[in-house]
């Protein structure tokens, strides 16, 4: 049960740090935290573990905090605002990848422990990286183009801006979700791992998606309330 309660504390850890962020910095915080979960993701990923029955990659959790950022801009301060930060992460995977992969151009030195470990690391991450940051941008605009599409039909019908977020959020992240996952797994680990571990890491990445995704919209009803504050 060890990995179940560790995944359980970082989704709400997670969450509540991006909360955080925005009530001491605003949407500067958002844009803080979609570097920092960028360049975390891309690494964590790396790592495998089994919980809740199914064999899955970590990073999940991160990546799905970068929704709930775009979410919450969207909200705020509007789609170019959302887009921002789509382009932000995007420039701090381009950027991650070339500083990473400058490490390896050095000769280590007799007494370097580092090293080994850093290029078996990082050996994987120009593949990741570029798929990732292909993927992050089909996802994230598509997200933030479906969050406003689901606020203009809800806004149309229902004769209300401010209802129904939970619709918008929903709507547009779980169809982004479902969209990620399929496009990264089979982009980022095929020839990597075979048939039946990649649809076993995509079931059970979307499953996770499904819960961040959900657990995520009380997240954007505090920051909206914050913001009234």
């Amino acid at each position: 049960m060890q990995n179940e309660i560790l995944l359980i504390l970082s989704l709400l850890l997670t969450y509540s740090v991006v909360l955080l962020l925005f009530k001491l910095f605003h949407e500067q915080g958002l844009y803080l935290w979609t570097v920092v979960a960028t360049i975390s993701a891309n690494i964590e990923v790396l790592i495998m573990v089994d919980a809740f029955g199914m064999e899955m990659t970590l990073g999940n959790i991160l990546f799905a905090s970068t929704f709930l950022v775009t979410d919450i801009l969207s909200e705020l301060y509007g789609k170019k605002a959302a887009q921002t930060a789509v382009w932000l992460g995007i420039a701090t995977s381009v950027t991650f990848v070339l500083i990473s992969q400058s490490w390896m151009l050095y000769i280590p030195n007799e007494n370097d422990f580092a090293t080994p470990a850093i290029r078996t690391v990082f050996s994987n991450t120009p593949r990741l990286m570029i798929v990732g940051i292909a993927v992050y941008v089909i996802v994230q605009l598509f997200d933030v183009w479906a969050y406003h599409k689901w606020w203009e039909f809800t806004s149309k019908k229902f004769g209300d801006r401010k209802k129904y977020l939970w619709l918008r959020n929903n709507g547009s992240t779980l169809v982004s979700q479902l969209l990620n996952t399929i496009l990264f797994t089979w982009g980022a680990f095929l020839g990597t791992h075979n048939t039946k571990t990649l649809v076993s890491i995509a079931l059970a990445s979307y499953v996770i998606f499904i819960i961040t995704s959900l657990a995520d919209t009380p997240f954007v009803y505090l920051a909206r309330y914050i913001i009234k504050r």
